[in-house]
């Protein structure tokens, strides 16, 4: 947990927009030294800009946080610059759709590179760096949270690489919480598991690596896509919003942080099928008129 925010420093992954933009401005309002990380240069750009001139010190690196070089000069600009950091948010992510089967091997290696192996490499490059400061000092407090998502906790259909990256995110964090309560008690951990807000991942093709760009597009990927962008746009909830339920959970030690708690019941209907030995759970029970939709788009 951290208590206090002012002169600490927050590393932040998809930073130039949607929750890691949010949290940013959180941390520039409190007075922390940023590291803004973002795949996206022009969007990265956009952010120093906003967040340069309210005098914070900020430190800017475009990166692609599945790639494993890339990552460790980022944990090593951080350590020369300003030692290790107190906040370490792994946010950066991508959203897929479409059967299961049809997803590409590209497709598989882009959205776990990215969802996946960028909350790796954020975990294992930035928490060892933690633990040292901590040991040289009793009152060093330090927390990381992961980026996951409902889709962590359900398996909505036609939806199959997503949920398996934001899956293992869950797995992942749970089990760096339970590590670290093994040998310290300075840092903590959360995962956020955000239903639909509208956020820049369902647009995330824009970002896709040059070798995918214009590859042929499914009838699944297609009418996955287009409920996607119908779900996100409807959303209630903003990322200002989570990224302010971020910072309670951290100043607080909360684990789970979600952005919908209704959307719960969905997780209890799995987790009693899964104790009870029963088969998955109806994913529209409560909307079977979207259920009936995807259904009908998909045996035409």
């Amino acid at each position: 947990m951290i208590e206090h925010f002012e002169g600490k420093t927050a590393v932040l992954t998809g930073a130039g927009s949607g929750f890691g933009l949010e949290c940013a401005r959180i941390a520039a309002h409190r007075g922390m030294r940023l590291v803004l990380v973002d795949v996206q240069q022009d969007a990265l750009d956009k952010a120093v800009a906003e967040l340069e001139p309210r005098g914070v010190e900020l430190l800017a690196h475009r990166v692609d946080v599945s790639d494993a070089g890339q990552m460790q000069a980022l944990a090593d600009a951080v350590q020369q610059r300003f030692g290790a950091p107190h906040f370490v948010f792994n946010n950066a992510g991508v959203g897929s759709a479409g059967l299961i089967w049809e997803n590409t091997l590209a497709d598989w290696q882009w959205v776990l590179g990215v969802n996946l192996w960028g909350v790796i490499h954020g975990v294992r490059l930035f928490t060892p760096m933690m633990l040292a400061a901590a040991r040289s000092d009793a009152n060093w407090r330090g927390h990381i949270v992961n980026t996951a998502s409902m889709a962590g906790l359900v398996t909505m259909p036609n939806m199959g690489v997503y949920n398996v990256s934001k899956h293992a995110v869950v797995a992942l964090t749970e089990t760096l919480y339970q590590d670290l309560r093994l040998v310290t008690d300075q840092i903590g951990a959360s995962v956020l598991c955000p239903y639909f807000v509208a956020t820049g991942i369902a647009h995330s093709e824009r970002n896709r690596p040059a070798a995918m760009q214009g590859a042929p597009v499914t009838a699944s990927q297609r009418i996955g896509q287009a409920m996607m962008d119908k779900a996100v746009a409807s959303g209630k909830v903003s990322a200002a919003d989570v990224a302010a339920r971020v910072f309670e959970a951290v100043a607080q030690d909360h684990f789970y942080v979600y952005s919908h708690p209704r959307a719960l019941e969905s997780v209890a209907q799995r987790m009693q099928a899964i104790v009870g030995g029963g088969n998955p759970p109806n994913p529209f029970a409560e909307r079977p008129a979207v259920g009936e939709q995807l259904k009908n788009a998909l045996r035409e």
